[in-house]
């Protein structure tokens, strides 16, 4: 019985593989391209879609809200800067604070590429079905409860 199930593993890894190879490194370059244009990753865009959300918000408040390191979403914020759709101002309730704005460039940014990724969405869901796309969330969802969340356990236990 466990020969079985190492080969049956051995093949379902072959399939993850073959997958990941053809389709699935590549989703972020599908999901990214409304925002190539305007030079942003699909990261950014959703940054400063946070930022056109919550008129308070902190480079640390979205660290934390991602799980990522400062230094990771500074990288995100230092291009934003560059490009001049974001700015950054001290928060005058707390001084060590930076609050970050979406310039107006930035704004109209955010309201140019929003429809577009609407729409890049919704034909996937019309080709896929509604159904199929529904069960691929959850089955994608009950993945990162399941799995990811032990794979972080076993990290921090190392």
């Amino acid at each position: 019985m466990k020969r079985g199930i190492i080969v049956e593993d051995s093949q379902l890894l072959d399939e993850y593989i073959e997958l990941y190879m053809s389709s699935i490194k590549y989703v972020e370059d599908l999901v990214s391209e409304p925002t190539k244009a305007y030079h942003l990753s699909f990261e950014q865009y959703l940054i400063m879609k946070e930022i056109a959300e919550d008129s308070s918000v902190s480079l640390i408040d979205i660290a934390r809200k991602r799980r990522v390191t400062r230094g990771a979403i500074s990288r995100q914020i230092r291009v934003l800067l560059k490009l001049d759709y974001i700015t950054q101002e001290i928060d005058p309730n707390d001084r060590r604070r930076l609050i970050l704005n979406l310039t107006p460039n930035g704004l109209a940014t955010v309201h140019e590429i929003n429809p577009k990724i609407h729409q890049r969405f919704a034909s996937w869901v019309e080709t896929f079905g509604i159904d199929n796309s529904k069960q691929m969330l959850a089955l994608m969802n009950e993945f990162r409860h399941k799995i990811m969340a032990k794979e972080v356990k076993a990290a921090q236990q190392k």
